[in-house]
């Protein structure tokens, strides 16, 4: 299985330290009650640990919920907001 990178739909940045222990039903709730969009939409939810070394993406495919996590070992991001 592979994302199709030309079908993704928008990316949103989640602004505020996630905890990176959350797992894909957490983060969907957290889309839904605290910012009030839809995860099932094809967006593309991004996700900031509190190290700025640490990021989740939560993506819906049609059928399925995609989690990926990613960690830089040797720097930190630094995000512009």
């Amino acid at each position: 299985m592979s994302i199709p990178l030309n079908k993704l739909g928008q990316v949103s940045i989640v602004c505020g330290k996630t905890d990176m222990r959350q797992g894909i039903d957490s983060l969907a709730y957290w889309i839904q009650h605290h910012y009030h969009l839809d995860p099932f939409s094809g967006q593309v939810f991004l996700f900031c640990g509190g190290k700025k070394d640490r990021f989740k993406a939560l993506y819906w495919d049609g059928e399925g919920f995609w989690l990926l996590y990613k960690r830089f070992e040797k720097r930190k991001v630094k995000l512009a907001f």
